[in-house]
């Protein structure tokens, strides 16, 4: 009797798989779930070959470690061969002689000895500072009225500010050397410099008129004292009058 139970069982259990498949069968001729059950499918191949690939590394492992096994084993025994070594030196194999341990003290003195530094250059004179003065922002040339603008453009006035740069850094650059070193008419240039200076502008950086025709190609005309009204305005130069001289100090 219960070989028969067993043997009912076994029957309903596959009449119940059939019964399932014929249910996902009917299901799948529906239009709905036709394409889930085919994404499903595809999902499926996908995770198949996956789980081959993960087998295939599985296997890489396991040969990477069985190969690591043996070479640490290999490794184990030449390390006791070499402590066997150590500890059974023959006693007949010969000694270094004296001349030999004299040589090597003498060699790795040799190689202590520190060397002497040679002679150090002398340093060079750093350049003396010469004071320059910086462009004009955009910003701060927005803020110039209307009135003493006028046609003059952003450019313009900084070009005006680097011809003037430009002259002070020749100026100072004459005052900076030693006289003897100078020529005729550098010293001439120097000697002027010297009479134009005033108690009001030690230890400022200032060029006069003269010095921009020097030391640049600007034109000292009415466009340029209109400028020098922007750079006054902007606290870029100031003026220093005495000696019916006028003297641009750079801010």
């Amino acid at each position: 009797s219960s070989v028969m139970e067993d043997l009912c069982s076994h029957i309903n259990m596959k009449i119940s798989n059939i019964k399932k498949a014929l249910q996902l069968r009917n299901i799948g001729q529906e239009p709905s779930l036709k394409s889930m059950l085919c994404k499903i499918g595809h999902e499926m191949v996908f995770v198949h070959d996956l789980l081959n690939k993960m087998e295939m590394e599985v296997q890489e492992q396991e040969k990477l470690k069985n190969l690591l096994k043996e070479l640490q084993k290999s490794a184990e025994r030449d390390n006791n061969e070499a402590q066997h070594l150590l500890k059974n030196i023959p006693p007949h194999l010969p000694k270094p002689t004296q001349s030999c341990i004299t040589g090597l003290t003498v060699k790795c003195e040799e190689q202590t000895k520190v060397v002497e530094p040679k002679c150090a250059k002398k340093p060079t004179k750093e350049p003396r500072f010469i004071k320059e003065a910086p462009l004009i922002t955009a910003e701060e040339f927005e803020s110039v009225p209307a009135y003493m603008k006028g046609r003059l453009t952003y450019n313009q006035v900084n070009a005006v500010i680097k011809d003037m740069n430009k002259a002070v850094v020749g100026k100072y650059k004459i005052l900076h050397q030693p006289l003897k070193s100078m020529n005729a008419a550098a010293r001439n240039i120097y000697h002027r410099f010297l009479q134009e200076e005033t108690k009001d502008t030690k230890g400022e950086f200032f060029i006069v008129e003269a010095d921009i025709r020097e030391f640049t190609e600007l034109k000292v005309d009415k466009r340029f004292h209109g400028i020098l009204n922007i750079l006054r305005h902007c606290h870029r130069v100031r003026e220093v009058r005495g000696s019916r001289l006028v003297r641009y100090v750079i801010c």
